[in-house]
C-alpha cells in the first residue's frame, strides 16, 4: 500500500504543470459555480482538485486571481464555441440560428462554467463584473456583426446597420443569457429547442427589419 502512496506521488509529482493548473481551474470552476465566489474555499478546490491547498496558492496566487482566470477561461470558451459554430457563407438567418444553437449547447454541456459567468461573476462585485462585461461585448459585437452584414445586404445602405442593429444584438444576447438560465435548470429542452424559440421570438422582428418593414406608434 505504501509503494502505490509513493508512485502516486510520483505520478502527481510528474504531471506537466498546464494539465496541473487544468485539473485545478476544472475544480474551481465547479466549486465556484455552485457556490459562488464568497461561499466557495480553497480547501474545498484543493480537495476536488486531488493537491494541497498549497499548491493551489503556488500555482494559482489567490482566490480572487483564480476565480478571475476561472471566467476568462470559461468566456474564452463560450466565445469560440459561439464563433466556431456559425458558417459565415450561410444565409443571415442560418448564421443566427447556428450561433444561438452552438451557445446554448455549449451553456448545457458545461453549466457550471455558465453559472460562473451568468450569475456568479455577477454577484461578486468589481473587477469580476467587468471581465464578464467584456465576454458580453464581444458576443454582442459578433452578433451585430452579423444581422449588420445581412442589413447591408438586403438594403445596400452601409450605415444601416449602424443605425438600427446594434440595440438589436444587445436585446438578442440579453434574451439568450436569460433562457440559457431557464433551459439548464430544465433538461428536458434541449439546446435546439432552446435556439427554435430564439428564432421564433426574434427573427419574425428581424426578418421585417430586412425587408423594410419596421413597426412604430401610430
Amino acid at each position: 500500500m505504501g509503494g502505490d502512496v509513493k508512485a502516486g506521488a510520483v505520478r502527481q509529482k510528474r504531471m506537466p504543470r498546464a494539465e496541473r493548473e487544468r485539473q485545478m481551474m476544472d475544480a474551481a470552476v465547479r466549486v465556484f459555480g455552485e457556490r459562488g465566489y464568497r461561499a466557495a474555499s480553497m480547501d474545498e478546490i484543493a480537495d476536488l482538485a486531488g493537491v494541497s491547498k498549497p499548491l493551489v496558492y503556488l500555482y494559482l496566487n489567490s482566490k480572487e486571481e483564480l476565480f478571475t482566470g476561472c471566467i476568462r477561461r470559461e468566456a474564452a470558451a463560450l466565445i469560440a464555441a459561439v464563433r466556431a459554430g456559425v458558417r459565415l457563407d450561410a444565409p443571415a438567418d442560418r448564421q443566427l440560428w447556428e450561433g444561438l444553437t452552438a451557445f446554448f449547447s455549449h451553456t448545457a454541456e458545461h453549466p457550471d462554467g455558465w453559472a460562473v459567468l451568468h450569475s456568479q461573476a455577477r454577484t461578486g462585485g468589481e473587477p469580476f463584473v467587468a471581465e464578464v462585461g467584456a465576454m458580453r461585448d464581444e458576443i454582442v459585437a459578433f452578433v451585430t456583426s452579423l444581422i449588420a452584414e445581412a442589413a447591408r445586404e438586403a438594403h445596400n445602405d452601409p450605415e444601416l446597420a449602424e443605425r438600427e442593429v446594434a440595440g438589436l444584438a444587445q436585446a438578442l444576447v440579453g434574451a439568450a443569457e436569460a433562457l440559457a438560465g431557464w433551459a439548464n435548470t430544465d433538461p428536458s429542452v434541449s439546446a435546439r429547442e432552446a435556439a427554435a424559440t430564439m428564432m421564433n421570438f426574434a427573427w419574425a422582428g428581424l426578418g421585417s427589419l430586412m425587408d423594410g418593414r419596421r413597426w412604430s406608434p401610430r
